[in-house]
């Protein structure tokens, strides 16, 4: 996992121009996060409009299937995770504990990709990120996320080989027609 949280707006106006020059991405060991606010001493923290999609998460196998080498920071995603299937939690409550306490987040729309990553991460990346740009979610209760191994709950059922696929589809999954496999959807 992979924490970063971007104080500054880097990707507005033209691709052409190039990303702003006091853009600034902070990666640490840890964020904290506060509900429904969003990550403390980000760009989007507290603002109204962004509380719904506080939090972006990026499944790192996805971004390796649709670049080539690209470093991942540039799609500037607050959360990467390796082994977690993002697209099912679309529109679902679940929880990361990274050793401090359950951190209870809100699954939302995707985060698609913008065309700046053509410029960023190489000529042909924001197409082949369509589907794999990543997960917007809430964050329902206050707490700490930290580099490392975590443990998520889901009420819904996870593949971590899936985690590189990509979504086809603009609606998010039934929970109700999951299949049940007896464990609460804990991954």
């Amino acid at each position: 996992m992979a924490l970063l949280r971007s104080p500054t707006h880097a990707y507005f106006g033209r691709a052409k121009d190039g990303p702003a020059a006091d853009a600034v991405t902070v990666v640490g060991d840890r964020v904290e996060l506060k509900a429904h606010k969003g990550i403390c001493g980000d760009r989007f923290f507290g603002v109204r409009a962004h509380t719904e999609a506080a939090v972006t998460f990026l499944a790192l196998e996805a971004w390796e299937a649709a670049t080539t080498g690209a470093d991942p920071l540039v799609a500037r995603r607050n959360v990467m995770v390796r082994g977690l299937q993002l697209d099912p939690l679309r529109a679902v409550e679940f929880e990361i504990d990274c050793g401090t306490g359950p951190v209870r987040f809100r699954g939302g729309r995707p985060a698609h990709p913008c065309s700046w990553m053509d410029s960023m991460a190489g000529a042909g990346a924001r197409t082949a990120l369509i589907g794999r740009g990543g997960l917007s979610a809430a964050v329902l209760t206050d707490g700490e996320l930290r580099v490392g191994p975590a443990v998520i709950w889901s009420p819904v059922a996870l593949d971590a080989a899936r985690a590189a696929y990509q979504v086809t589809r603009a609606q998010p999954v039934d929970i109700r027609l999951m299949p049940d496999r007896g464990d609460g959807g804990r991954r």
